[in-house]
């Protein structure tokens, strides 16, 4: 992102300054002011952090900074989702990230409003904006990596927009149709090939082909929420 470069440099900061911040090599951050530059989601938190930014923040005054076609509007805002419409049709999303360590307080509180707007939040552009809850995930552990672009690594950050579980449709035309689903003990985030409706239960895939990540199914009278994953950051 060059907007790195230009915040750096107002801030006074050289290129050092800043890896040693966010703990990365000064290669790295060279790697990270280029124009399309890939960015993990936690290191670009953290150079938002720098910068007393949001990731939202930093995202806009690159898109405007460099004269774009993009550009930020009025916010709109459902429930405790806020998105930006850019004009190349396109949304910048803000939803709240909930970290594995607060799986436990999510499947506890995550229906109280006012608990969701106070965790941390991150950005994600979207295509298009629903008027339904949006939510990220941390995902851990290697059960949903097969390392192929579809996969989701340990410590990937899923952005999933809720749906009706009783009304849950598979997209026919997707190559895995993945969800994170809030059980009453756990929350899981799988490849789901089938719904059981006479059995009321959703068989779940592991990507990962090893031998300990077998399928399985739930009842869907396990599930509380679930969350059609369309969004990833590694």
């Amino acid at each position: 992102m060059e907007i790195i470069k230009r915040l750096r440099r107002k801030h006074g900061l050289n290129q050092s300054d800043l890896a040693s911040a966010i703990g990365v090599s000064l290669r790295t951050v060279q790697l990270y002011e280029k124009k399309d530059a890939n960015i993990p989601i936690k290191n670009l938190q953290k150079i938002a952090n720098v910068f007393e930014m949001s990731i939202g923040e930093l995202y806009l005054n690159e898109v405007n900074d460099i004269g774009s076609q993009y550009g930020k509007q009025q916010p709109v805002v459902s429930g405790y989702n806020t998105g930006y419409r850019l004009n190349n049709g396109k949304v910048l999303l803000r939803a709240p990230l909930i970290m594995a360590e607060s799986y436990g307080d999510f499947i506890e509180k995550g229906r109280d409003e006012e608990f969701v707007k106070n965790v941390l939040h991150i950005d994600f552009v979207i295509p298009s904006f629903e008027e339904t809850p949006y939510v990220a995930f941390e995902i851990t552990g290697n059960a949903m990596d097969d390392g192929t672009s579809h996969s989701i690594p340990n410590g990937a950050l899923v952005l999933g927009r809720k749906v009706h579980t009783l009304k849950l449709n598979l997209d026919k035309n997707a190559e895995n149709n993945i969800f994170v689903m809030v059980c009453s003990n756990r929350i899981i985030c799988k490849s789901v090939t089938a719904i059981l409706e006479d059995q009321k239960t959703i068989h779940c895939h592991n990507l990962n082909p090893s031998p300990e990540f077998k399928d399985f199914e739930v009842p869907m009278s396990d599930i509380k929420e679930i969350y059609a994953v369309i969004r990833k950051q590694v």
